[in-house]
């Protein structure tokens, strides 16, 4: 595990830095595979466990329990091993020609989502005999997986070869976000036909949004994602998931503005009372996007209000366009005394909500994770691993 933060200089000195909450991570994982009931969970990390380090996540899931997990590239995989040695890694964007020794020598297993990946697949086991895959196949979402009808169709073709052995059938909900939408039972009417046709295979459906559908929708394995890091599942209720993830960016500087200058690029905000500012040193390159800007931006055109950070109890709301390497935060309401250069803002985490962050912003809390950039520095914080 990363050092704690008294030994992290690089962290203590960063612009932008990261906590990561592993006990909270591993307390919602857990509470996802207790809703998940009679199915197991299994643990989707892909894009680097959701931009919040595939070590030290994937580690942290493997010693609570989990089993089987979801990467999206081989590469992602091949890293995984070192940390979950016997779990089961699926590899969702599947495999194709020259990959094979990459997954036979870290036990990889592609998942096969098309005709071209099939023959291929096909062709793999017959030089090399036995070796594990899943299924993916596409119930009306559109997007990645074998037709329908061609997944029947190979479940009851009694010609494939004896050595095509799928571990797993699998499938993707369009709108599992949406409890009340009918594709949710439009999916999972054609997915039990499925599971029926390969028949003694397991079958996994539920993402996290679909885990909260109910049991039906759980078969065999689950897959939460986003559940697990702290993000809404489903919009529109309470989101009963622990806070994993703090991002903090450094004040460079305070400045006193008078009222009716403007603030940022294209004079986008005109104060209309002498104003304090804060100036901070993280900007859309480092994820924190230019959209959450409090004007200049076609999304303030909107109802939707722009993004807000959080100092000392307080929230302070953006001012002005945020830059590529600089946001500006307007810190009037605050005593003089309470903020100062060197201090930190969170832009989201315990006080700001991931995804209330990401509303402002007019996308969804996946993408505030993912987008995090190369720039800050992280640190694990785990009482569990500490004793």
């Amino acid at each position: 595990m990363t050092d704690s933060f008294n030994d992290n200089d690089a962290f203590a000195a960063a612009g932008l830095r990261l906590t990561v909450d592993l006990d909270a991570l591993v307390e919602n994982w857990r509470d996802m595979a207790h809703r998940s009931g009679r199915a197991r969970a299994s643990a989707v990390v892909k894009a680097d466990a959701y931009g919040l380090g595939i070590e030290d996540v994937g580690e942290a899931l493997y010693l609570a329990g989990a089993r089987d997990f979801f990467v999206a590239t081989a590469d992602e995989g091949v890293t995984l091993r070192l940390y979950a040695p016997d779990a089961r890694i699926f590899v969702l964007c599947g495999i194709w020609p020259g990959m094979e020794r990459v997954f036979f020598e870290n036990d990889l297993v592609p998942v096969i989502a098309s005709e071209e990946q099939l023959t291929f697949w096909m062709s793999v086991l017959s030089d090399y005999g036995d070796y594990p895959c899943a299924l993916q196949v596409d119930t009306g979402f559109n997007r990645l997986g074998l037709p329908m009808e061609d997944a029947l169709a190979l479940a009851d073709d009694v010609s494939r070869p004896a050595s095509f052995a799928p571990v797993l059938v699998m499938s993707h909900l369009a709108c599992g976000d949406d409890p009340a939408n009918p594709m949710n039972r439009q999916q999972l009417e054609a997915f039990r036909k499925v599971s029926a046709a390969f028949e003694g295979i397991e079958a996994s459906l539920a993402n996290s949004a679909g885990i909260f559908l109910g049991p039906e929708y759980h078969f065999d394995l689950t897959r939460p994602g986003i559940a697990i890091y702290g993000g809404e599942a489903v919009p529109g209720i309470a989101n009963p998931m622990r806070p994993v993830a703090t991002a903090e960016a450094r004040i460079i500087q305070t400045r006193f503005v008078k009222s009716g200058e403007t603030v940022s690029y294209g004079r986008a905000m005109q104060l209309t009372r002498n104003s304090r500012l804060a100036i901070v040193s993280a900007g859309y390159a480092d994820g924190y996007m230019r959209s959450q800007s409090s004007g200049g931006v076609p999304l303030r055109q909107t109802d939707v209000p722009g993004g807000y950070g959080f100092i000392a109890g307080h929230k302070v709301p953006v001012a002005g366009r945020i830059t590529m390497d600089l946001t500006i935060f307007d810190i009037t309401d605050l005593p003089d005394n309470l903020v100062r250069a060197g201090d930190y803002v969170e832009l989201f985490g315990s006080n700001i909500a991931v995804d209330d962050a990401a509303r402002a912003a007019g996308t969804i809390g996946y993408e505030m994770l993912t987008s995090l950039g190369l720039r800050h520095e992280r640190r694990y914080v785990s009482e569990e691993a500490e004793e």
